[in-house]
């Protein structure tokens, strides 16, 4: 998800659910320490809960980065073992560290050792040949060796030659029960299943066995998905009725950026996925393309935009 849940994504998913917990872009632990903190990892109360992902293979600099991340607040740290691509496959870090459970045991541990809050580790079943039922379980005993607080698992191989990082998320098969036996072999350690999860009915399958869902492509392609999480997860009305009352609750925040000297694209980048299916779709779509990426546009821009779009489901059209 780097380059797509920044803090201004995360800001439009907190107004569809207060209860899920929402994770950044993985940042590198070196850039946590030496980059401009406030711009890499800086995020508005108003998103708790939320996670800082870290990327990186130093149990030093992770530990000193997890340390900084509590500081600013957040509410876990998770360790990114999982990511594919070519620069995290040049540092070392990423889906190359499930072949090193150790290592990722001895980060865990500094970064434990570092702060009070969770910390927590996202990965896949395996990379390249290695054999899913090894390799998962390898990198599960060594992080519960030192206290590793939630275990994330993006149920597909990670292949490091070959394939892209967009094939990755799509190419390699997704293999649920496997994270099904990790579970019934760690009844006591939190897991949450990730990986080409899209329908709300699907959630309540996988929460039959695991403790958790994420969702990553479908909740930023589909944002409005997201109005479902509370209702269907947490018996509680979600925060806003629908996509139209979801942008009137951001108008605030986006006045706060615009005020700070900000463009109003960098939320409206964000709300390309609203209103799958209705009437005037397309034409929201374009109007957020040609009027709301100057450094001019504003708050009317936006409203403009959402004008084109139907607010009665009888004018939904599948062409939209």
């Amino acid at each position: 998800m780097m380059d797509w849940t920044d803090r201004h994504c995360r800001i439009i998913h907190r107004l569809m659910s207060r209860r899920a917990r929402l994770y950044t872009e993985m940042v590198t632990a070196q850039a946590v320490i030496r980059g401009d903190r406030q711009r890499l990892i800086g995020f508005d109360d108003f998103e708790h809960p939320v996670a800082l992902q870290l990327g990186g293979n130093d149990p030093v600099l992770l530990a000193e980065a997890a340390r900084i991340g509590a500081d600013f607040g957040y509410d876990e740290i998770n360790l990114n073992c999982g990511c594919p691509s070519d620069r995290v496959q040049g540092g070392a870090f990423g889906a190359c560290l499930m072949r090193e459970p150790a290592l990722v045991g001895d980060c865990v541990a500094a970064m434990k050792a570092a702060v009070s809050i969770p910390v927590t580790v996202k990965c896949r079943i395996g990379v390249d040949d290695q054999d899913p039922e090894e390799a998962l379980d390898a990198l599960t005993a060594a992080v519960r060796a030192t206290g590793v607080d939630a275990l994330t698992v993006h149920a597909r191989k990670a292949w490091l030659q070959g394939l892209s990082p967009k094939e990755n998320r799509e190419v390699p098969p997704l293999d649920y029960e496997r994270a099904y036996r990790l579970k019934e072999a760690n009844p006591d350690l939190a897991i949450t299943i990730n990986g080409g999860i899209r329908a709300p009915e699907e959630w309540s399958r996988h929460l039959a066995h695991l403790d958790g869902v994420m969702i990553g492509r479908e909740a930023y392609q589909n944002p409005e998905i997201l109005l479902q999480v509370d209702p269907l997860l947490f018996g509680e009305a979600a925060p806003v009725a629908d996509a139209f009352a979801m942008l009137e609750a951001l108008e605030p925040h986006i006045a706060a950026h615009l005020e700070r000297g900000g463009r109003l694209h960098a939320f409206t980048r964000h709300l390309v996925g609203l209103f799958p299916g209705q009437r005037g779709a397309r034409l929201f779509r374009r109007h957020l393309a040609e009027h709301c990426v100057s450094a001019e546009a504003g708050l009317a821009d936006l409203r403009a935009a959402a004008a084109h779009v139907s607010r009665y489901e009888d004018a939904t059209v599948a062409a939209a």
